[in-house]
């Protein structure tokens, strides 16, 4: 290691082990979007680094330093592509956040050190804006705070909890200033970074379906959307929220046919209206329930009826719908939709195609027979629900229905759908979300994205459009109660049951939070003072605002600061505390001694207590001596230092 040059004060021992505990924080706050090695790479890093320099101090040297910063740019490039975008730019400034320790050996290096650290914690908010997030890298600022305490001069060494508990109170009166900038500072239609959104969609819909694609949808409890109903909550068997409308099947995988049609024509007997609150997914489709009868505005209806948005969602989207939940969907069938609703791939699933031309010999004309002998096949077939299925082969669907016998949503809707063309009934496959939790406090219901959902659509004479859904004939329970309680007795965790309520009925807070300050944009700040008679509040107001408001925020402080001051001295105070626990231990001070001779005789009276009482008198002495006014913090660790000090024996 190479030492630091003479002409530079070395950094204390306390301060390092707090500037080590700032990083680490940032590390675990991103560590969850972190490749596993590279974030177990950087921890070792960190802990080699702090153990080495408790052993000796010194920076790491310049041939040790760049392999690795040039092997932390290599292995970002060689898992992301580039070093450019959210996620691998904060991977790089955290792991150049821990390198910076290498060579970090004076005050200067450590205040560059977390003013970085600062701009790295903050960056794990790209990520994650929820309310726990937020509030955890609120936290993350304390050992940062600590920190940059532990660096002023003549400070007085505390212990680690009491070396952060002043940061808390900086946090705690930083909170009324930040609300004003929160509100008043103009927002930027597009993020300052211009960073791209993130392209990862958590809602994993799509506009293709293959057996298997849903498992890790099902198993994410992340919400989806919200739903407030303007009339009384549907039943279980009619929340079903349509997104995509899939037509097309290759054998293998369901997809979406693009087409300019107008939307099918739609017959409604009874009608709901609603406001949904979509997380952001990355799509463009926007769930709607059932069969909506038009779409919101900046969004279309497709020919099928799904509401297609003008740009994919990156940020929570409120839109209000009417949607039909008794109705008639194309009673009338075209030739060109029939056509493209029995195609079926040539030279797959020769037994399933076999067993759907008897069920036709069978029943003849009779459709609803042919979809009651399918529904029956599942209910009483030995068919089993898993989120776990066995692997199919080529002839997916003929594996599924005469082998494995298992499977989910995505494997029942795809061998019906199959099953009904081959017997010359019109079908396609619909996925979306089914179910919910009702959230009695909030008023609304709650879709995760565990909640996803695939089902079948089957065109009867003189019905139109029917839903079927054949998962329900052989877990019922998958519509009536919901994903969460089928995945519970999937995984034998159904006597947690009441932690999954607890988490349901706490979303009311994330709602608050996601509507209130997430979804705090530009045009909800230019409405802000609506209620005052102002339509539009322009940038111009808004500064006047904050200034206005800053210079009350300054003149408060002022004046509790003044209020706070009073004609005692605080160091007099703190040193005759000092003088009267020495005088109940027999070492009075005498009239005509200092303090540095008095507690210089005070130490050798107390020889175990040594070292404490020349920590006490240097601090005394420079802030007495080395100020005009000294900083108060630094008098208010050296109060408690005389408050902590506990005489002992004197020696004779």
């Amino acid at each position: 290691m190479r030492r630091t040059p003479r002409n530079e004060i070395p950094l204390d021992g306390r301060a390092f082990d707090l500037l080590c505990l700032t990083a680490a924080v940032v590390l675990g706050l991103h560590a969850s979007h972190l490749p596993p090695w590279l974030s177990a790479a950087l921890a070792t890093v960190l802990g080699l680094r702090w153990w080495q320099r408790r052993r000796q101090r010194g920076r790491a040297p310049i041939y040790l330093k760049l392999p690795l910063v040039a092997l932390l740019a290599a292995t970002v490039i060689f898992h992301y592509g580039n070093i450019f975008g959210r996620e691998p730019g904060s991977a790089l400034a955290v792991g150049l956040l821990v390198l910076k320790l290498l060579e970090t050996e004076t005050p200067r290096d450590a205040k560059v050190a977390v003013g970085f650290a600062c701009f790295t914690l903050m960056a794990a908010l790209l990520s994650d804006q929820g309310m726990v997030a937020t509030f955890i890298v609120g936290l993350g600022l304390v050992p940062a705070l600590a920190t940059l305490r532990a660096l002023q001069p003549a400070r007085v060494a505390a212990s680690l909890p009491r070396e952060l508990l002043p940061g808390l109170g900086l946090l705690a009166a930083a909170i009324p200033l930040s609300l004003l900038g929160f509100v008043l500072v103009p927002r930027l239609d597009s993020p300052l970074w211009g960073a791209p959104p993130s392209a990862q969609a958590r809602t994993g819909l799509s506009d293709r379906m293959s057996p298997g694609d849903f498992v890790d949808l099902l198993t994410d409890d992340h919400p989806a959307m919200r739903v407030s109903f303007d009339q009384a909550l549907p039943a279980p068997a009619q929340r079903y929220f349509r997104a995509y409308v899939m037509t097309h099947y290759d054998g293998r995988r369901w997809t979406t046919m693009p087409n300019g049609q107008s939307p099918a024509p739609l017959e409604a007997t009874e009608s709901q209206s609603y406001r949904i609150t979509l997380e952001p997914n990355g799509q463009q489709v926007l769930p709607a329930l059932d069969v909506p009868l038009e779409a919101p505005p900046q969004a279309r209806l497709g020919a099928n009826r799904e509401v297609v948005g003008g740009k994919p969602v990156q940020d929570p989207l409120t839109y209000s719908l009417h949607s039909a939940v008794r109705y008639r969907f194309q009673p009338t069938l075209d030739d060109a939709t029939r056509r493209r609703s029995l195609l079926l791939p040539a030279g797959f699933n020769p037994r399933s195609l076999a067993l759907a031309t008897q069920w036709r010999e069978r029943y003849g004309d009779h459709d609803d027979a042919i979809v009651k002998a399918a529904l029956s096949l599942f209910h009483d077939g030995g068919f089993n629900y898993t989120l776990a299925p066995a692997p199919l082969g080529r002839d997916a669907v003929d594996d599924f229905l005469f082998a494995t016998h298992e499977g989910f949503c995505e494997h029942y809707s795809s061998a019906f759908t199959v099953l009904m063309r081959a017997a010359g009934v019109p079908a396609r496959v619909v996925t979306g979300y089914q179910g919910g939790y009702w959230n009695k406090l909030g008023q609304y219901l709650l879709v995760r994205q565990s909640d996803a959902h695939a089902w079948s659509e089957v065109w009867l004479a003189g019905r139109g459009w029917v839903r079927v859904d054949p998962t329900a004939a052989v877990r019922p329970e998958r519509v009536s109660l919901g994903a969460a309680a089928v995945a519970a007795s999937q995984t034998g965790w159904q006597g947690l049951n009441w932690l999954q309520d607890i988490r349901n009925r706490w979303d009311v807070v994330n709602r608050w939070w996601s509507e209130g300050v997430i979804g705090f944009d530009a045009l909800r700040q230019r409405g802000l003072l609506t209620p005052f008679g102002v339509r539009d509040t322009d940038t111009t107001t808004l500064s006047v605002l904050l200034a206005i408001g800053s210079v009350l925020f300054a003149a408060l402080g002022l004046a509790w600061a003044l209020w706070r001051r009073h004609d005692t001295d605080p160091m007099r105070a703190a040193m005759q505390a000092l003088e009267r626990k020495l005088a109940r231990a027999g070492i009075a001070r005498r009239s005509s001694e200092g303090p540095q001779h008095y507690l210089l005789r005070a130490a050798r009276a107390l020889p175990t207590q040594r070292a404490e009482l020349d920590q006490l008198m240097r601090s005394y002495l420079d802030l007495r001596y080395a100020y005009t006014d000294p900083p108060p913090e630094s008098v208010r660790g050296f109060k408690q230092a005389v408050r902590d000090f506990r005489p002992r024996h004197v020696v004779k």
